[in-house]
């Protein structure tokens, strides 16, 4: 999965805990900005601080940020306006109702979100799609695992051909909901790293699409991502 922001230390990890209690203890009934990841794609509304107490903080949150808290057991707060510190926040979930729309959060810390410097909105499948990889004389068979409009993670059994940089042909077969069909797309695509020693091999890849094949891709990102709002919806917490 990916890492979508850095830890940060100012002091030693209590002070920074406490220094950041105690700016929010100041800011009760304000709004902040929250940040999640459900299969690779953000869940970032407002919450309106409630209180400060027991080295925790009650936060009013929207139902779908409840849902993903409880599955990742943390929360990303963007930097405030107010703050008198430049880093995000990080904040372990002691308690969170979607019902409710409540999280307590505790354990803050200081961070740095990077998954901001995403060009590309990406979602992750919970079905194999097969992708094929083609070489001047071989083709190397892969199901994606997510995708967004400029690049894909896909495992491969083999790792042989998989050299960061070497340009290669790219089939993906997407499958189409509202047609129930497969589509076929073409493209190039670079091949940027190979990660694991064993077999299946994760290889990250970069696409680049003409107008046509980037329309199919985003067609079928477009349809993921209704698929994963409605997953979401669906969650129970």
């Amino acid at each position: 999965m990916f890492q979508y922001y850095d830890k940060a230390v100012r002091g030693t990890e209590n002070e920074d805990k406490m220094v950041i209690l105690q700016f929010l203890s100041g800011m009760i009934g304000q709004t902040f900005s929250f940040l999640n990841y459900y299969k690779e794609m953000p869940v970032s509304y407002d919450a309106t601080l409630l209180s400060v107490e027991n080295e925790m903080a009650e936060f009013a949150i929207h139902e779908y940020q409840a849902k993903v808290i409880s599955l990742e057991r943390k929360a990303l707060i963007y930097s405030h306006a107010k703050s008198p510190f430049s880093e995000d926040m990080i904040g372990e979930a002691f308690y969170v109702n979607s019902t409710r729309k409540r999280a307590i959060l505790c354990n803050f810390a200081y961070a740095r979100i990077r998954s901001d410097m995403r060009r590309f909105v990406r979602v992750q499948l919970d079905r194999p799609v097969e992708v094929d990889l083609v070489f001047e004389d071989d083709i190397l068979k892969g199901n994606v695992k997510d995708i967004s409009l400029g690049g894909a993670a896909m495992s491969a059994m083999s790792s042989e051909l998989l050299v960061p940089g070497r340009n290669v042909g790219l089939l993906l077969k997407l499958p189409d909901s509202q047609t129930n069909s497969v589509v076929e797309v073409e493209a190039e695509a670079t091949v940027v790293k190979v990660v694991g020693e064993n077999a299946p091999f994760t290889c990250i890849i970069e696409i680049h699409s003409d107008k046509h094949s980037q329309q199919q891709i985003a067609h079928y990102i477009n349809q993921r991502q209704v698929e994963i709002i409605r997953e979401l919806k669906d969650i129970n917490s």
